[in-house]
């Protein structure tokens, strides 16, 4: 097995064995039961459909999902100490962090575009559904990206983490339009709303705005955590 499938598996079997990743299974859930709720309701989808699908969908459940995977991957190994027996063998940083990275938007991904995309059918159609579920990997690229960094910025990236959620998501972004364009729930909800090309989502940024924000954001994250994680030692110290 290569080097990058052995990291893989270690990755993904020290998220499945930690407690908080049973976090992930109610959230899903409670988008699929509040579209089956507005469904059954038999009132106009109009009416209810956005605050179900972007309040909850891209609102709670895609961002909650993404933090608790993205901090998750390497923060908790760092963490713990069980990450120094990867740093010490010649596995380039690079490789590390970018497999990582890669393990966090795959199972981000899966536990949150594909409850999207159900959301979508139950709610309308299957091409709302293939619309919120490329809405849903968007955010998990962005979101992946930022929290795996904050993994590497600070001892508490949650803390961070739910800082910018609680305050600059869905707080600033709602009450002031300049702050939009640095919000990642808004680019997911502008491709979302673009692909799915339907009236039962109001997106405030451009598609492709979302789009380059979202592979800039990436790339930099990206950039960060490999040249963080290069100076750390595995005394637990960083330079």
């Amino acid at each position: 097995m290569s080097v990058i499938g052995v990291l893989t598996r270690i990755t993904v079997r020290g998220l499945l064995g930690r407690r908080r990743f049973l976090l992930l299974f109610p959230l899903p859930v409670l988008l699929l039961v509040a579209a089956v709720i507005g469904r059954l309701s038999g009132v106009d989808p109009e009416r209810w459909a956005e605050p179900v699908l972007t309040q909850i969908g891209f609102g709670v459940v895609l961002p909650l999902i993404a933090m608790i995977v993205g901090t998750g991957v390497l923060g908790s190994e760092l963490e713990d100490g069980s990450a120094v027996t990867v740093l010490t063998t010649p596995v380039p940083r690079r490789t590390i962090v970018l497999t990582k990275l890669g393990v966090a938007i795959g199972l981000t991904t899966a536990a949150s575009a594909l409850p999207l995309f159900a959301a979508g059918i139950i709610v309308d159609s299957l091409r709302l559904g293939i619309g919120l579920a490329i809405g849903g990997f968007v955010g998990s690229v962005a979101y992946s990206g930022l929290f795996v960094a904050l993994s590497l910025m600070s001892r508490r990236p949650v803390l961070i983490a739910l800082g910018y959620l609680v305050i600059w998501e869905s707080t600033l972004a709602n009450m002031l339009a300049g702050v939009r364009w640095l919000s990642i729930r808004q680019y997911a909800v502008a491709v979302a709303d673009k692909a799915a090309s339907t009236d039962l989502m109001s997106a405030k940024l451009g598609a492709v705005y979302a789009v380059v924000a979202t592979v800039v954001l990436a790339v930099v994250a990206t950039v960060y955590a490999i040249d963080r994680l290069s100076a750390y030692s595995v005394r637990g110290e960083t330079g």
